[in-house]
């Protein structure tokens, strides 16, 4: 009895042992981002049945082992940044990183673009996603997107963008006009600014003048329609036409169709009916317009959004998704493998990376992504120093079952004696 009570206990201090290196590991990395916490499972070895003539008494047991270390998958607290690259996962999924071998996942989402515009962790490993696909070899935007779908796991690739980028210039193609030209005999003038082919900003202009001579019902008037350069120097091209209104002031017809900005044919819409360019006996106020085109702009920078879109900002106001972080689910996140600190790999027990998928079949992320913020630790400070105690408890435990059982031992030789 006594050399069980001894094997027991020495069982007993190698396996708490084993609990307390798990969660002094817990507690070592209570400040460190994404960090995923373990605790430590244990099981009874074979025990002995007690018997007393047919009726079991109890049992005695011969130790105890270690089952395995299971991770917590608890949310960690998210604490704000000041960086847009900084993310966090709402819920259950991995970003995915790369170095020189096979990919490795993570919770910790202290991203960064590097020298190279290359999105990276701080230990240099690129972060995997879905590029746009929608930057030419010279480095020009060739379109403008606002989402990028997410493309086959295995096609996920690094995050890599370069130093300098164009927006392209839109040229103009149409302009349309609101306001109200009463019905007095002042000239009445209109203007929009209209993007040329080369992408100079440039001023369509209109004047409304009052036809001397009126056929009632109605108002009419000749209008010039001219393209020129904001100081007025230079003028593209100049368009007469004439418009029409009813007796409520609605425009019936105009004859002023297009006009040439600098090569580009701009179509000038004053509308129709009240929806437009009108001629009623109210109190003037300022007419507006609107018109297509986009002057070119350079890459100011990348940030990242909250569905977790690489952005693309330039200096013309203008911005464009050009790749996606993805975010990888696995069918058994307990069966992942650490490698090393926050970072972790696939293996047989977990299965292979997945993504969510909607109700179409498109491949989606899953979780929600926070940008400016990170998560921390998912391991509290009481909880792993309440889980010592009760650990280093039982460790003394067992330390005294070793001491009582060498005690009975020791005794048991010296009555032999």
């Amino acid at each position: 009895m006594a050399i069980q009570a001894f094997y027991t206990g020495i069982s007993g201090i190698q396996n708490s042992s084993v609990g307390i290196d798990v969660l002094s590991n817990n507690i070592a990395n209570i400040n460190t981002v994404g960090y995923r916490g373990y605790t430590t499972e244990f099981a009874s070895m074979f025990e002995d049945a007690i018997s007393t003539g047919t009726a079991s008494a109890g049992s005695i047991g011969s130790g105890v082992k270690v089952q395995t270390t299971s991770m917590i998958r608890d949310q960690g607290t998210l604490a704000s940044s000041d960086r847009s690259t900084d993310l966090a996962i709402l819920g259950e999924g991995w970003f995915g990183i790369s170095g020189d071998g096979d990919p490795l996942y993570t919770r910790d989402g202290s991203f960064g673009f590097d020298s190279n515009s290359d999105l990276v962790t701080k230990e240099g490993f690129y972060v995997l996603g879905t590029k746009g696909n929608n930057i030419s070899d010279d480095n020009v935007l060739t379109n403008k997107i606002d989402e990028i779908a997410l493309g086959e796991v295995k096609t996920q690739e690094k995050l890599r963008f370069p130093n300098t980028l164009t927006y392209p210039a839109e040229a103009s193609t149409q302009a349309k006009f609101l306001g109200n030209l009463g019905v007095g005999v002042e000239p009445i003038t209109m203007s929009a600014s209209i993007v040329d082919p080369l992408g100079n900003r440039n001023q369509l202009r209109l004047e409304f003048v009052k036809d001397a001579v009126q056929v009632p019902p109605g108002n009419q008037y000749t209008v010039t329609a001219t393209t020129q350069t904001f100081d007025g120097e230079t003028i593209y091209d100049t368009q007469v036409g004439s418009v029409t209104f009813d007796e409520s002031g609605a425009l019936t017809t105009s004859s002023l169709t297009s006009i040439d900005n600098n090569g580009a044919a701009v179509a000038i819409d004053l509308g129709a009916g009240f929806d437009g360019v009108t001629s009623i006996d109210l109190p003037l106020v300022s007419a507006s317009s609107v018109a297509d085109g986009t002057i070119g702009g350079d890459l100011v920078g990348y940030s990242i959004n909250r569905n977790a879109e690489v952005i693309a900002t330039f200096t013309n106001g203008e911005q464009s998704s050009v790749g996606k972080i993805s975010v990888f689910h696995f069918q058994n996140e307990q069966g992942l493998n650490r490698v090393n600190g926050t970072r972790f790999s696939a293996s047989s027990n977990s299965g292979l990376a997945l993504f969510r998928k909607d109700e179409n079949g498109n491949n989606i992320n899953g979780a929600e992504v926070v940008n400016f913020s990170l998560e921390g630790s998912n391991i509290e400070l009481s909880y792993g120093l309440t889980e010592l105690i009760i650990l280093q408890r039982s460790y003394d435990a067992n330390s005294k079952s070793i001491t009582t059982a060498d005690e009975m031992m020791q005794k048991a030789l010296s009555m032999g004696a």
